[in-house]
Protein backbone atom coordinates (compact mmCIF):
# COMPACT_ATOMS: atom_id res chain seq x y z
CA UNK A 1 0.00 0.00 0.00
CA UNK A 2 0.71 3.39 -0.09
CA UNK A 3 1.77 5.76 3.01
CA UNK A 4 3.24 8.81 3.69
CA UNK A 5 6.76 8.12 5.18
CA UNK A 6 9.07 10.52 6.83
CA UNK A 7 12.63 9.46 5.18
CA UNK A 8 14.35 11.32 7.73
CA UNK A 9 14.33 14.05 10.66
CA UNK A 10 14.05 17.71 8.88
CA UNK A 11 11.94 20.10 6.65
CA UNK A 12 9.05 18.82 4.26
CA UNK A 13 11.49 17.84 1.88
CA UNK A 14 11.55 14.35 4.20
CA UNK A 15 8.19 13.75 3.36
CA UNK A 16 7.83 10.51 0.26
CA UNK A 17 5.06 8.48 -0.25
CA UNK A 18 6.10 5.13 -0.51
CA UNK A 19 5.35 1.28 -1.10
CA UNK A 20 4.98 -0.21 2.40
CA UNK A 21 3.48 -3.38 3.64
CA UNK A 22 -0.13 -3.47 4.55
CA UNK A 23 -1.11 -3.71 7.83
CA UNK A 24 -2.65 -6.78 9.56
CA UNK A 25 -5.63 -6.66 12.16
CA UNK A 26 -6.29 -8.82 15.07
CA UNK A 27 -9.26 -10.10 16.40
CA UNK A 28 -10.54 -6.97 17.99
CA UNK A 29 -9.15 -5.03 15.26
CA UNK A 30 -10.85 -3.24 11.75
CA UNK A 31 -8.98 -3.14 8.59
CA UNK A 32 -10.03 0.34 7.05
CA UNK A 33 -9.33 1.68 3.71
CA UNK A 34 -8.79 5.48 4.25
CA UNK A 35 -10.29 8.31 2.57
CA UNK A 36 -9.23 10.98 4.66
CA UNK A 37 -6.38 11.90 6.90
CA UNK A 38 -6.08 14.83 8.38
CA UNK A 39 -2.76 17.00 9.30
CA UNK A 40 -2.08 18.06 13.18
CA UNK A 41 1.26 19.85 15.15
CA UNK A 42 1.99 16.80 15.75
CA UNK A 43 2.63 15.70 12.43
CA UNK A 44 5.22 17.90 12.00
CA UNK A 45 6.95 18.05 15.07
CA UNK A 46 7.23 13.93 14.50
CA UNK A 47 8.81 15.22 11.23
CA UNK A 48 11.21 16.97 12.95
CA UNK A 49 12.38 14.40 15.33
CA UNK A 50 10.69 16.28 17.96
CA UNK A 51 7.21 13.90 19.16
CA UNK A 52 8.08 10.68 18.03
CA UNK A 53 4.94 7.67 17.82
CA UNK A 54 5.11 6.09 21.14
CA UNK A 55 6.20 2.56 21.37
CA UNK A 56 8.60 0.75 19.46
CA UNK A 57 9.63 2.37 16.56
CA UNK A 58 8.01 1.37 13.90
CA UNK A 59 10.07 0.23 10.39
CA UNK A 60 8.26 2.50 8.49
CA UNK A 61 7.55 5.94 10.46
CA UNK A 62 4.13 6.82 8.94
CA UNK A 63 2.40 10.15 10.80
CA UNK A 64 -1.07 10.38 11.23
CA UNK A 65 -3.33 11.05 14.52
CA UNK A 66 -6.77 10.58 12.56
CA UNK A 67 -8.44 9.23 9.77
CA UNK A 68 -12.02 8.33 7.69
CA UNK A 69 -12.76 5.57 5.94
CA UNK A 70 -14.58 2.10 5.01
CA UNK A 71 -13.78 -1.12 7.11
CA UNK A 72 -12.55 -3.33 4.44
CA UNK A 73 -11.61 -6.24 7.31
CA UNK A 74 -13.58 -7.43 10.50
CA UNK A 75 -11.73 -8.77 13.32
CA UNK A 76 -13.17 -12.05 14.75
CA UNK A 77 -13.92 -10.70 17.93
CA UNK A 78 -15.78 -7.48 16.68
CA UNK A 79 -19.37 -6.70 17.54
CA UNK A 80 -21.27 -3.27 16.03
CA UNK A 81 -19.26 -3.38 13.18
CA UNK A 82 -19.75 -4.03 9.46
CA UNK A 83 -17.83 -4.53 5.83
CA UNK A 84 -18.49 -1.06 3.98
CA UNK A 85 -19.22 1.33 7.41
CA UNK A 86 -17.52 4.20 7.36
CA UNK A 87 -15.61 4.69 10.25
CA UNK A 88 -13.39 7.49 11.82
CA UNK A 89 -10.94 7.30 14.72
CA UNK A 90 -7.72 8.27 17.01
CA UNK A 91 -4.67 6.51 16.21
CA UNK A 92 -1.05 6.44 17.55
CA UNK A 93 0.07 7.13 14.14
CA UNK A 94 -0.22 5.59 10.63
CA UNK A 95 -3.19 7.77 9.82
CA UNK A 96 -1.37 8.84 6.17
CA UNK A 97 -1.81 5.68 4.50
CA UNK A 98 -3.90 3.67 1.96
CA UNK A 99 -4.73 1.51 5.01
CA UNK A 100 -5.16 1.42 8.29
CA UNK A 101 -6.35 -0.65 11.73
CA UNK A 102 -7.81 0.15 14.42
CA UNK A 103 -9.11 -1.04 17.53
CA UNK A 104 -12.72 -1.60 17.60
CA UNK A 105 -13.44 -0.18 20.88
CA UNK A 106 -11.65 3.45 19.52
CA UNK A 107 -13.48 3.65 16.24
CA UNK A 108 -16.44 5.79 15.37
CA UNK A 109 -19.28 5.56 12.93
CA UNK A 110 -19.45 8.44 10.49
CA UNK A 111 -22.28 10.75 10.57
CA UNK A 112 -24.32 10.84 7.50
CA UNK A 113 -23.97 14.52 6.84
CA UNK A 114 -20.20 14.32 7.14
CA UNK A 115 -17.95 14.40 3.84
CA UNK A 116 -15.02 12.42 3.93
CA UNK A 117 -12.84 15.21 4.36
CA UNK A 118 -14.85 16.46 7.43
CA UNK A 119 -14.86 12.90 9.18
CA UNK A 120 -10.96 12.84 8.56
CA UNK A 121 -10.97 16.27 10.24
CA UNK A 122 -12.67 14.90 13.59
CA UNK A 123 -11.13 12.39 16.14
CA UNK A 124 -8.11 14.27 17.14
CA UNK A 125 -9.21 17.94 18.28
CA UNK A 126 -12.79 17.67 18.44
CA UNK A 127 -12.07 14.94 21.25
CA UNK A 128 -8.84 16.49 22.80
CA UNK A 129 -11.13 19.91 23.10
CA UNK A 130 -14.13 18.31 24.73
CA UNK A 131 -11.78 15.68 26.94
CA UNK A 132 -9.82 18.59 28.10
CA UNK A 133 -13.45 20.41 28.96
CA UNK A 134 -14.50 17.03 31.12
CA UNK A 135 -11.29 17.11 32.92
CA UNK A 136 -11.56 20.81 33.46
CA UNK A 137 -14.98 20.10 34.88
CA UNK A 138 -16.76 22.66 32.68
CA UNK A 139 -19.84 23.14 34.04
CA UNK A 140 -22.87 25.67 32.57
CA UNK A 141 -22.54 29.05 33.11
CA UNK A 142 -18.86 29.20 33.31
CA UNK A 143 -16.39 31.37 31.07
CA UNK A 144 -14.05 29.97 28.65
CA UNK A 145 -10.52 31.35 27.53
CA UNK A 146 -9.74 29.42 23.96
CA UNK A 147 -6.01 30.32 22.69
CA UNK A 148 -5.74 29.63 19.01
CA UNK A 149 -8.96 30.28 18.26
CA UNK A 150 -8.66 29.35 13.94
CA UNK A 151 -7.07 26.01 15.15
CA UNK A 152 -8.60 23.10 14.03
CA UNK A 153 -8.75 22.52 18.13
CA UNK A 154 -9.51 25.91 18.64
CA UNK A 155 -12.32 25.78 16.31
CA UNK A 156 -13.99 22.22 18.21
CA UNK A 157 -13.29 24.31 21.56
CA UNK A 158 -14.85 27.39 20.66
CA UNK A 159 -18.01 25.47 19.62
CA UNK A 160 -18.30 22.14 22.06
CA UNK A 161 -17.69 24.54 25.35
CA UNK A 162 -20.78 26.54 24.22
CA UNK A 163 -22.85 23.24 23.55
CA UNK A 164 -21.75 22.61 27.19
CA UNK A 165 -23.51 25.45 28.57
CA UNK A 166 -20.62 27.36 28.51
CA UNK A 167 -22.11 31.41 28.80
CA UNK A 168 -19.01 33.55 27.51
CA UNK A 169 -16.22 31.94 25.39
CA UNK A 170 -13.43 34.35 24.75
CA UNK A 171 -10.62 33.70 21.59
CA UNK A 172 -7.42 34.55 20.68
CA UNK A 173 -6.14 34.75 17.11
CA UNK A 174 -3.47 36.43 15.07
CA UNK A 175 -5.98 38.33 12.44
CA UNK A 176 -9.23 40.02 12.98
CA UNK A 177 -10.44 37.61 9.99
CA UNK A 178 -10.07 34.85 12.17
CA UNK A 179 -11.73 36.06 14.99
CA UNK A 180 -14.60 37.03 12.89
CA UNK A 181 -15.21 33.15 11.43
CA UNK A 182 -14.92 32.31 14.72
CA UNK A 183 -17.61 34.46 16.22
CA UNK A 184 -19.80 33.14 13.24
CA UNK A 185 -19.20 29.94 15.32
CA UNK A 186 -20.62 31.27 18.73
CA UNK A 187 -17.21 32.51 20.03
CA UNK A 188 -18.52 35.85 22.13
CA UNK A 189 -15.50 37.86 22.44
CA UNK A 190 -12.45 38.08 20.27
CA UNK A 191 -8.90 39.08 21.18
CA UNK A 192 -6.33 39.93 18.12
CA UNK A 193 -3.22 38.68 19.54
CA UNK A 194 -1.00 40.46 17.26
CA UNK A 195 -2.29 44.07 17.59
CA UNK A 196 -3.45 43.55 21.65
CA UNK A 197 -0.81 40.97 23.16
CA UNK A 198 -1.86 42.16 26.48
CA UNK A 199 -5.25 39.37 26.22
CA UNK A 200 -5.58 40.02 30.12
CA UNK A 201 -7.23 43.06 29.73
CA UNK A 202 -9.88 41.98 27.04
CA UNK A 203 -10.57 39.23 29.40
CA UNK A 204 -10.93 41.02 32.65
CA UNK A 205 -13.16 43.82 30.58
CA UNK A 206 -15.75 40.84 29.52
CA UNK A 207 -15.96 39.17 32.64
CA UNK A 208 -16.21 42.53 35.00
CA UNK A 209 -12.86 41.68 36.58
CA UNK A 210 -13.74 38.21 37.26
CA UNK A 211 -11.57 36.53 35.09
CA UNK A 212 -11.78 32.92 32.79
CA UNK A 213 -13.11 29.82 34.62
CA UNK A 214 -11.50 27.29 32.27
CA UNK A 215 -8.78 28.14 30.20
CA UNK A 216 -7.87 25.81 27.09
CA UNK A 217 -3.97 27.02 25.96
CA UNK A 218 -2.24 25.60 23.59
CA UNK A 219 0.47 27.86 23.30
CA UNK A 220 2.36 27.60 27.05
CA UNK A 221 5.38 29.04 27.64
CA UNK A 222 4.34 32.46 26.07
CA UNK A 223 1.29 32.61 27.74
CA UNK A 224 1.57 31.21 31.32
CA UNK A 225 2.08 34.67 33.13
CA UNK A 226 -0.93 36.56 30.88
CA UNK A 227 -3.09 33.49 31.46
CA UNK A 228 -2.80 33.34 35.50
CA UNK A 229 -3.69 37.11 34.95
CA UNK A 230 -6.56 36.27 32.78
CA UNK A 231 -8.06 33.50 35.59
CA UNK A 232 -11.18 33.07 37.56
CA UNK A 233 -10.76 32.18 41.18
CA UNK A 234 -10.42 28.58 41.37
CA UNK A 235 -10.34 28.66 37.98
CA UNK A 236 -8.43 25.96 35.57
CA UNK A 237 -5.96 26.22 32.46
CA UNK A 238 -5.36 22.34 30.54
CA UNK A 239 -2.39 23.05 28.91
CA UNK A 240 -2.29 20.91 25.73
CA UNK A 241 0.59 22.11 23.34
CA UNK A 242 3.30 24.66 24.03
CA UNK A 243 3.49 26.20 20.28
CA UNK A 244 5.29 29.50 22.25
CA UNK A 245 7.30 27.04 24.02
CA UNK A 246 7.75 24.56 26.83
CA UNK A 247 10.29 26.00 29.01
CA UNK A 248 9.53 29.51 31.23
CA UNK A 249 10.33 30.77 34.87
CA UNK A 250 7.02 31.12 36.56
CA UNK A 251 5.77 32.67 39.58
CA UNK A 252 3.82 30.81 41.42
CA UNK A 253 2.08 33.53 43.16
CA UNK A 254 -0.67 33.97 41.11
CA UNK A 255 -1.79 30.07 41.00
CA UNK A 256 -1.90 30.07 45.18
CA UNK A 257 -3.58 33.56 45.22
CA UNK A 258 -6.31 32.43 42.71
CA UNK A 259 -6.53 28.40 44.00
CA UNK A 260 -6.14 27.81 40.18
CA UNK A 261 -5.57 24.23 38.94
CA UNK A 262 -3.14 23.70 35.85
CA UNK A 263 -4.28 20.62 34.22
CA UNK A 264 -1.38 18.71 31.29
CA UNK A 265 -3.30 16.38 28.99
CA UNK A 266 -2.13 14.51 25.79
CA UNK A 267 -3.94 11.75 23.90
CA UNK A 268 -1.44 10.06 21.76
CA UNK A 269 0.34 8.09 24.80
CA UNK A 270 -2.56 7.05 27.04
CA UNK A 271 -3.45 3.37 26.73
CA UNK A 272 -6.47 1.64 24.94
CA UNK A 273 -8.51 2.24 27.79
CA UNK A 274 -8.10 5.70 28.08
CA UNK A 275 -8.00 6.85 24.45
CA UNK A 276 -11.83 4.12 24.42
CA UNK A 277 -13.30 6.15 27.36
CA UNK A 278 -12.22 9.49 25.51
CA UNK A 279 -13.77 8.15 22.42
CA UNK A 280 -17.04 6.85 23.83
CA UNK A 281 -17.62 9.84 25.79
CA UNK A 282 -17.16 12.12 23.45
CA UNK A 283 -19.54 9.75 21.08
CA UNK A 284 -22.26 10.45 23.13
CA UNK A 285 -21.53 13.88 24.19
CA UNK A 286 -20.67 15.86 20.95
CA UNK A 287 -21.19 13.33 18.17
CA UNK A 288 -24.76 14.13 18.02
CA UNK A 289 -24.50 17.83 17.59
CA UNK A 290 -21.98 16.72 14.89
CA UNK A 291 -25.07 14.62 13.37
CA UNK A 292 -27.29 17.72 13.41
CA UNK A 293 -24.83 20.49 12.16
CA UNK A 294 -25.12 22.54 15.68
CA UNK A 295 -21.11 22.01 16.23
CA UNK A 296 -19.64 22.25 12.72
CA UNK A 297 -16.66 20.69 11.44
CA UNK A 298 -14.44 23.13 9.77
CA UNK A 299 -12.02 22.03 6.49
CA UNK A 300 -10.23 24.62 5.46
CA UNK A 301 -8.25 23.28 2.84
CA UNK A 302 -7.57 19.36 1.19
CA UNK A 303 -4.70 18.26 -0.47
CA UNK A 304 -3.69 14.85 -2.39
CA UNK A 305 -2.02 12.46 -0.14
CA UNK A 306 1.30 12.89 -3.29
CA UNK A 307 1.22 16.78 -2.03
CA UNK A 308 2.02 16.21 1.82
CA UNK A 309 4.64 18.55 1.54
CA UNK A 310 2.66 20.79 0.41
CA UNK A 311 0.07 20.81 3.01
CA UNK A 312 2.48 20.70 5.90
CA UNK A 313 3.86 23.82 4.52
CA UNK A 314 0.37 25.49 4.54
CA UNK A 315 -0.11 24.17 7.98
CA UNK A 316 2.91 25.66 9.17
CA UNK A 317 2.20 29.44 7.46
CA UNK A 318 -0.60 29.54 10.33
CA UNK A 319 -3.07 30.94 7.41
CA UNK A 320 -5.64 28.03 7.73
CA UNK A 321 -8.68 28.40 9.77
CA UNK A 322 -9.86 24.90 11.01
CA UNK A 323 -8.36 21.85 9.70
CA UNK A 324 -6.18 20.37 6.87
CA UNK A 325 -7.13 17.09 5.59
CA UNK A 326 -5.27 14.88 3.20
CA UNK A 327 -6.84 13.46 0.54
CA UNK A 328 -5.82 9.01 0.57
Amino acid sequence: MKAVVIARYGGTDVLEVRDVPAPVPGPEDLLVRVHAAALNRADILQRMGQYPQPGPRPAFDIPGLEFAGEVVQVGERVEGFALGERVMGLLAGGGQAEQVIIHCRQAMKVPANLTWPEAGAVPEVYITAHDAFRQAELIAGETVLVHAAGSGVGVAAIQIAKAMGASLVIGTAGSDEKLAQAKALGMDVGVNYRTNPDFHTAVMEATDGRGADVILDSIGADYWERNFRSIAVKGRMVVIGFQGGARTEANLGPLLQRRATVIGTTLRVRPLEEKAAATRAFEKSVLPHIATGRVKVVVDKTFPVTDVAAAHAYLESNAQFGKVVLIC
